[in-house]
């Protein structure tokens, strides 16, 4: 069995018991670029004010719709870009969410850390992909599953 990480570092943001807080913050969705835009400014400004450290967390695709009509975000495509652009802009690390094998690999150079939904906290061939990338992998607990039953992922 592996030991656990005492923190994680994720460009200029560390994570962990021992280091000063951080956020994990941005729209559920990313909506425009100028909306990603405005929301990363408007967060650096206000963590750097309160000497708190950022990662800029949005969604290309939320798939995980609870009605067909909800919108989904500006999907792959689009993303990308938008996400190259927000490190270059900000030098903020970038949070995005996966839902398949698939989008790992073509995710990953753009971001630095790939999110696993909570309702696709147990799919182990999605996580393998995406610890494979060699990014910084979150893992959102499903509400479905209690706290031990994290342990295996």
């Amino acid at each position: 069995m592996s030991k656990p990480n005492p923190s994680v570092t994720v460009g200029n943001v560390v994570f962990g018991n021992s280091a000063p807080l951080s956020l994990i913050a941005g729209p559920c969705q990313l909506e425009s670029r100028q909306h990603a835009f405005d929301m990363a400014g408007a967060l650096k400004e206000l963590t750097e004010k309160l000497g708190l450290g950022l990662v800029y967390k949005t969604s290309y695709d939320k798939a995980n719709r609870t009605s067909l009509g909800g919108t989904r975000g500006a999907g792959l495509d689009a993303a990308l870009p938008v996400f190259d652009d927000l490190r270059k802009a900000f030098s903020l690390p970038i949070l995005t969410d996966i839902h398949t094998e698939e989008q790992c690999a073509l995710v990953a150079p753009h971001v630095d850390i790939l999110q696993i939904p909570a309702f696709l906290s147990r799919q182990t061939d999605l996580l393998i992909a995406a610890a494979r990338t060699g990014k910084v992998v979150n893992v959102k607990k499903g509400q479905f599953l209690a706290p031990w039953d994290m342990k295996n992922v």
